[in-house]
């Protein structure tokens, strides 16, 4: 007897345009697998995941910048073609942070962990996300916020070079351009060039110190908060390799006990009596050994499936017999198991074997990876050859921010600031 209620679905919302998220055909494929009817709510447009067998349908998703208004709208005529109560599963920040707010709108047609109102757009903002560990206890490198060239300049010789830029809400970024939600940059010319473009991001550039490179720096944690706050469904893993280098998914990860970091991750989510899923990024700080928090995210990250335990226990399956008040298996933990994601990091791929759960590829569903090796060459190309038109446009353009910069830190900064930059 399966021990999940087969008889609720789980519709899988994603409002990105992301063809190639992997984590959305890891919820597809643990879900399906139980016997649960998976409802994908995405584009689907030259997508691998809607080859999967385990989808059961896919739904248009709402249209780029709908206001959740109209998100909840198409939540709801989806709920019309489903026809029976749902376990909702935002799969990006945008959805997490949307379903957030639409909670009273959405029940009693989707099932929906009980966190405060507006907690996930409080942890998934990276400037709120500071005040949130200071409060918690939580290390976090120094963050600052400039709003003018001066104040732009003097955070970056405050941090030093390199520096690491964010966007505050990087759900709010526009498609189509070369703005990242995370980089690091090498000048302070670099720092003035993004702080100017603050308007076309949609929200405000942080700049964080930069902690160097050390062995066994990179971590994450992924879990379920239960309806009582116990922590379960995930675990402490290691970035092994990541896209792009030094700022990026993980490409290669490795499931790794860590008792300070699951210590930091059942801490936070207690003091803020948060609930569902989570995904932490933490970064090892080799002078001190203290894990400072980078990153929360407020649903499943991409590599979620690294954390099936002995049981097929994770972070999705947790949701779902959670919310239908089923009981959770007890925990059965595989430290060593690695996950690659093949696109990012193929070599890594090819030499793995038994205990790698691989992003796309599954015997049992041949399909999406299949269709990940026809598309994704193609994608790669289309972007390189948006990277070189912009290469190649980009000279003028710095050319004049180099001399508006000039001119603006001439006319801002304080008669002590002049004194100290000659």
């Amino acid at each position: 007897m399966s021990p999940f209620d087969t008889r609720v679905p789980a519709v899988l919302l994603r409002i990105d345009r992301n063809p190639f998220h992997h984590g959305t055909l890891g919820a597809v494929r643990s879900l399906g697998r139980a016997g649960i009817d998976v409802h994908v709510v995405a584009d689907s447009t030259g997508s691998p995941v809607r080859g999967s067998r385990f989808v059961h349908r896919m739904h248009p998703p709402p249209a780029p910048g709908a206001s959740p208004a109209d998100i909840a709208l198409t939540l709801r005529r989806v709920a019309a073609r489903v026809s029976r109560p749902a376990v909702l599963i935002p799969m990006d920040d945008a959805s997490a942070v949307a379903v957030d707010r639409m909670r009273d709108a959405l029940a009693p047609r989707y099932l929906l962990p009980l966190s405060p109102a507006g907690l996930a757009e409080r942890v998934a903002d990276k400037a709120e996300l500071a005040a949130v560990c200071e409060a918690a206890g939580i290390p976090h490198p120094p963050t600052l916020a400039p709003d003018t060239p001066a104040q732009t300049t003097a955070a970056v010789r405050r941090l030093g070079l390199p520096v690491v830029a964010k966007w505050s809400r990087p759900w709010l970024l526009p498609a189509g351009t070369d703005l990242r939600s995370t980089a690091v940059l090498r000048s302070a010319q670099e720092a003035h060039t993004l702080c100017r473009r603050a308007e076309e991001a949609g929200s405000r550039l942080l700049l964080q110190a930069f902690l160097p490179p050390a062995p066994d720096q990179d971590w994450f944690f992924h879990g379920y908060a239960d309806r009582s706050g116990a922590v379960c469904g995930g675990g402490p893993g290691r970035k092994l390799r990541a896209w792009p280098r030094g700022a990026g998914l993980t490409a290669v990860g490795r499931w790794t006990p860590n008792p300070t970091v699951q210590a930091l991750a059942e801490r936070l989510t207690s003091a803020l009596g948060y609930r569902g899923i989570f995904d932490l990024d933490f970064r090892r700080e080799h002078a001190t050994g203290a894990y400072h928090l980078l990153d929360f995210n407020p649903r499943p990250g991409a590599q979620f499936r690294l954390f099936a335990d002995g049981s097929g226990l994770d972070v999705v399956r947790a949701q779902h017999l959670d919310l239908t008040h089923r009981p959770l298996p007890p925990p059965a933990p595989l430290p060593g198991r690695t996950f690659v994601a093949e696109n990012y990091a193929p070599l890594a791929a090819l030499g793995s074997g038994t205990g790698t759960e691989r992003a796309w590829h599954a015997r049992d569903d041949l399909a999406p990876g299949a269709a990940l090796w026809a598309l994704w060459p193609r994608h790669a190309v289309r972007r390189v050859l948006h990277r070189a038109r912009r290469a190649t446009a980009a000279p003028a353009a710095a050319t004049r921010v180099v001399r508006q910069t000039a001119r603006h830190d001439a006319n801002s900064l304080s008669d002590d600031e002049k004194a100290s930059s000659c």
